[in-house]
């Protein structure tokens, strides 16, 4: 399968990078300025300066676009934090949230895309790989936790280091999303505190779960 017909199945550099690279930057600001409904390859080509023809046959369409925008952003160098401590590192973790939604720039565009998610099933499927590979290289803070005696690391009481992680930063995206209440720093602080408590209280040990009784 070539490059042309899968947009994001390789990673060249280059010129290819350098193209990839703004036409996600035009995808995103033509979402923050007008949402995916009103976003069009036209846009894309006029604030990227590439032509349409190209964008039609390497991306195919708007869900193409916002799909590999997606894609590309997911390939930074970010790291989850590390505080030396579980709750450091949790609170570290929602409080990036926070601040990367309250970013003017990086939170119109973060939440064009999440609201696009709802239009196109192609870029709702590329929002879930993307949040994916963001928490699962956030496992490692649990793993870390573990090595440190701070969690259960026994095969008999492990830890679902993915339901753990989502758990700090899911309060967060519940008011930025559903609630629209604002999000601040005591919110991060509360999340992880709540997180390590369930934590610790055995709520994400792997077959420890149990459907309460009626």
């Amino acid at each position: 399968m070539n490059e042309e017909s899968a947009p994001g199945t390789r990673r060249p550099g280059g010129r290819t990078a350098r193209t990839r690279a703004a036409v996600r930057d035009a995808v995103l600001t033509g979402l923050s300025e007008h949402g995916y409904p009103g976003l069009t390859v036209e846009y894309v080509a006029e604030h990227s300066g590439v032509h349409k023809t190209t964008l039609y046959r390497r991306w195919g369409d708007i869900e193409g676009l916002v799909a590999d925008a997606l894609d590309l952003a997911g390939e930074d160098s970010w790291l989850p934090p590390d505080t030396g401590t579980l709750e450091g590192d949790l609170c570290a973790l929602a409080q990036e949230v926070v601040q990367s939604f309250a970013d003017r720039e990086v939170g119109a565009s973060g939440s064009a895309i999440i609201a696009a998610a709802f239009h196109s099933e192609r870029a709702a499927g590329a929002l879930r790989a993307y949040y994916a590979e963001r928490f699962g290289r956030c496992e490692i803070i649990v793993e870390r936790a573990a090595e440190r005696g701070e969690l259960p690391s026994t095969p008999e009481a492990a830890v679902d280091a993915g339901a753990l992680v989502r758990a700090a930063a899911a309060p967060v995206f519940f008011r930025l999303f559903i609630t629209r209440e604002p999000v601040d720093t005591t919110l991060a602080v509360q999340s992880a505190a709540a997180t390590v408590a369930a934590a610790r209280a055995g709520a994400f040990t792997v077959g420890a779960r149990k459907t309460p009784a009626p």
